[in-house]
């Protein structure tokens, strides 16, 4: 598999995004806007609007106050020295030197202190800011991000200062890609197909779990690309989802035998652009239901691209990948699909597990309703298509990411929109 060498972002799109962030300014009626950012070496869904204004290493706190150049708050020296090493190296870099700060504890750095420091430098003591931190960031953040000790300090040193959570107001300003985001996109999920390869290259009776994964991250970090996890089970049958136990449970990772079918959901990411991959790898001659949960989960994905046009909403989109499982009686294990880059809207899912006998132990079970439904869809878009469906017990999910287009949906991966044969 051929690959293209991998796309960087320009000047011209770090003005973009600078513009983008006074754009909201005026709208919000804002005076400043500060964007925390998680820790660095985050997981899946990593909360980095820091990132978005600065290219550089995620875990930072970025301050616009009225039309100044942003400044980046860091925690301590290393990024620092990643900067100074990357300015020797001639990487284009965004943030000038005298506009990042370190520093933690008593001194003002990526804490309360620095962004009080920096709102007092610019007279913003009684001036509305708005925040990105503040409000949730589904799936896996949902409570905010923002750390509670930090925000309560900065709040008892500026009491003047009205607040603004404006995180939906960031989350419609850069939903729609620009061209060199998409190329990212593109080039993620180009890799991810070569994981998805490599894991079924690896798919053999004798074979574990563990020999999969290893196989798909390597195709990844081979090709430069940062995939920060992976979503598997393998079995007879099965409506589990989530991590492999032996990733968090200490156990042997599990053999595959024939007969099995292994699910996995595979995150890649390059220039801190996601994309997602549904791998379904068939080990030899499945269960009849196996097959039949593949078909349906397949013509899931084909109603789902029907709809994926300019003029549907979000909703329209979940109800079309949705109405296949309810006209077969079936259910979805997680997700039939949601936005990406930044995270957002989602479909519904676990309404069906209260079908199962043993889940008559549970005493109480969690069902989403389809979160964002009426967002429009709009050119630039990035989703990821993950139908799943559930045949008496037996799941089975297929798909990986599409981009809304100026009037047909991109396919990024349909080589894992199908069950592979091992």
């Amino acid at each position: 598999m051929g690959f293209d060498p991998a796309p960087g972002y320009s000047l011209a799109e770090r003005d973009r995004r600078w513009a983008l962030a006074r754009e909201l300014m005026d709208a919000e009626g804002l005076a400043a806007l500060i964007a925390y950012g998680e820790h660095e070496c985050a997981d899946l869904a990593p909360f980095a609007p820091d990132n978005y204004f600065t290219n550089d290493r995620p875990g930072s706190i970025v301050l616009f106050c009225r039309d100044a150049d942003p400044i980046q708050l860091v925690w301590c020296n290393m990024p620092i020295q990643d900067h100074l090493e990357a300015r020797k190296r001639g990487d284009h870099l965004w943030i000038e030197p005298h506009n990042i700060r370190a520093g933690s504890g008593f001194q003002a750095g990526k804490n309360a202190a620095g962004i009080v420091e920096v709102l007092r430098e610019h007279g913003l003591e009684r001036a509305t800011v708005g925040v990105l931190g503040l409000d949730p960031y589904p799936p896996f953040h949902i409570n905010p991000i923002m750390p509670y000790q930090l925000w309560r300090e900065v709040l008892a040193e500026l009491p003047g200062v009205t607040f603004k959570n404006v995180g939906l107001s960031f989350l419609f300003a850069t939903v729609c890609l620009s061209a060199e985001e998409q190329a990212m996109v593109r080039y993620s999920a180009t890799v991810g197909d070569a994981m998805a390869a490599a894991m079924l290259d690896a798919a053999a009776p004798g074979a574990t779990e563990a020999d999969l994964y290893a196989a798909g991250m390597a195709a990844a970090f081979r090709r430069g690309c940062a995939a920060p996890d992976m979503l598997l089970w393998s079995g007879p049958g099965f409506v589990a989802w989530g991590p492999p136990a032996w990733s968090y449970r200490p156990q042997a990772p599990r053999t595959l035998h024939e007969g099995d079918v292994v699910l996995a959901e595979v995150f890649n990411r390059f220039g801190m652009k996601e994309t997602q991959h549904q791998v379904a790898i068939a080990v030899g001659e499945v269960h009849p239901d196996v097959e039949a949960a593949a078909a349906l989960a397949r013509e899931c994905y084909e109603a789902g691209l029907k709809v994926a046009r300019p003029g549907n909403s979000f909703g329209d989109l979940a109800e079309a990948m949705l109405a296949p499982l309810l006209a077969n009686d079936s259910w979805n294990i997680h997700p039939m699909c949601h936005i990406m880059n930044p995270y957002g809207p989602v479909c519904g899912f676990g309404f069906g597990l209260k079908r199962l006998p043993e889940a008559r132990q549970y005493p109480r079970l969690f069902e989403l309703p389809t979160m964002g439904g009426e967002l429009p869809l709009a050119p630039g878009m990035s989703f990821s298509f993950e139908p799943n469906a559930v045949v008496n017990g037996r799941a089975v999910n297929l798909g990986g990411t599409v981009l809304i287009g100026e009037e047909d949906p991109i396919e990024l991966n349909p080589y894992t929109a199908q069950l592979l044969r091992a």
